[in-house]
């Protein structure tokens, strides 16, 4: 028969021979974890760079597209400006010049339509 500190040995024992199974097992499942993570970083490193690259070359095709589209908003401008310039001096040559023709047009036909209404002489009856 074993003895009291026996039994507590044989315990001790078999607790930790359990324990070190338990942290071989997660030691194991941690060494495999680590692999995986490595071959991920890993592919993750092969896929970025071409991805960087690309975008490195998107980016300066867009910049070289903004001088572009700068200068054409630029020459929107000066077109614009010269549009307005234009549309003043128009209506400044067209409308002095039809409002006084308008007026005189009206005076006229104002003194044509008075001709044609006879008008009552003083002292005159119809």
């Amino acid at each position: 028969m074993l003895t009291a500190g026996e039994v507590a040995g044989l315990v001790a024992v078999i607790f930790w021979a359990i324990l070190v199974g338990f942290l071989a097992m997660v030691l194991l499942k941690l060494a495999r974890l680590l692999t995986e993570t490595t071959k991920m970083v890993s592919d993750l490193g092969k896929r970025v760079v071409p991805l960087l690259e690309d975008v490195s070359l998107t980016v300066n095709e867009t910049n070289r597209q903004l001088v572009a589209v700068e200068a054409i908003a630029k020459d929107i401008k000066q077109v614009s400006g010269h549009a307005a310039k234009v549309s003043a001096l128009t209506q400044t040559l067209f409308t002095g010049p039809l409002v006084k023709l308008s007026a005189l047009l009206h005076g006229i036909a104002a003194a044509l339509r008075a001709r044609k209404t006879p008008r009552a002489l003083p002292g005159r009856r119809r």
